[in-house]
């Protein structure tokens, strides 16, 4: 849908607003959907990929996941040759429990972001307000 195409500066910082919630957030279960989301949005970019699935593999760790560490460490060194030459699917959340290749729905707000229209906005300011 989008590769070969830089991010835009407002998938970006939406990227950067996914990491954050991550990085605060309290258990588990909603680090995970953060660093998924952000990983959806990443995923054209080769650094924000590799660095995605790096925070990844730290927070499976910290869980004391090897399933998913192990998954991690894959996905750490397919990241940035996938972002380069546009083989990545579209939606997928990163997890070690999805296939590689597994292409998944975009989340509303996200597809938003990617294309620019208004609804990312009203995120936004929601988000930062």
């Amino acid at each position: 849908m989008w590769s070969g195409t830089r991010l835009s500066d407002t998938v970006r910082d939406l990227y950067r607003v996914e990491m954050a919630a991550a990085h605060a957030a309290p258990a588990g279960a909603v680090k995970w959907r953060h660093l998924e989301r952000a990983h959806i949005l990443s995923q054209p970019d080769p650094w924000l990929h590799t660095g995605n699935h790096v925070a990844m593999f730290v927070l499976a760790v910290r869980e004391r996941n090897r399933g998913e560490a192990l998954g991690q460490v894959v996905r750490i060194v397919l990241a940035a040759p996938g972002s380069l030459t546009g083989r990545y699917p579209e939606g997928n959340t990163g997890r070690a429990s999805v296939g590689l290749r597994r292409r998944m729905p975009i989340p509303d707000d996200l597809r938003a972001a990617i294309t620019g229209t208004d609804e990312l906005t009203e995120h936004l300011e929601g988000t930062h307000g």
